[in-house]
Formats: C-alpha cells, sequence, structure tokens
C-alpha cells in the first residue's frame, strides 16, 4: 500500500503520501485510530483498512478528491 501510495504521489503534484510507523509515532496512530495496519487515511474523512487492490485506492483517492472540490465550491 505505502508503495502504491507514493506512486501516486510521484505521478500527481496534487496527491500527497506520508507513510508512518504507527508502533514509532504512537500520537499519530491514536489520533487515527490504527488498530491494524495497513490503515490509508484519505483527506482526513475516507479509510482503507488492509491491503487493497491498485483500483480501489485510486477510486477511494478520486471519491476524496471530488467530495473536497465539491465542499470548496460551496
Amino acid at each position: 500500500m505505502a508503495r502504491l501510495a507514493i506512486s501516486f504521489a510521484l505521478a500527481s503534484e496534487r496527491v500527497r503520501a506520508d507513510v508512518i510507523e504507527a508502533t514509532e509515532f504512537s500520537d499519530l496512530a491514536e489520533r487515527y485510530a490504527v488498530r491494524a495496519v495497513p490503515k490509508s487515511v484519505i483527506n482526513e474523512k475516507w479509510e482503507l483498512l488492509g491491503s487493497v487492490p491498485p483500483q480501489k485506492l485510486l477510486e477511494a483517492v478520486e471519491t476524496a478528491a471530488a467530495a473536497t472540490a465539491t465542499e470548496k465550491a460551496e
């Protein structure tokens, strides 16, 4: 998942990927309620648990981007 997220960030300047080691950053793990890994959080609102196929991650990123654009337009 981390490599996939990073590849998205490398492909588009509109995407940023941060990979966090939950055991080393317990404050972030608590903030995002990490109970198992991998866990992906997109725009602070959407979450994906476990390893997902590339298409599912892409769809989640697109959904988050569209929702963010709609929120900004309102």
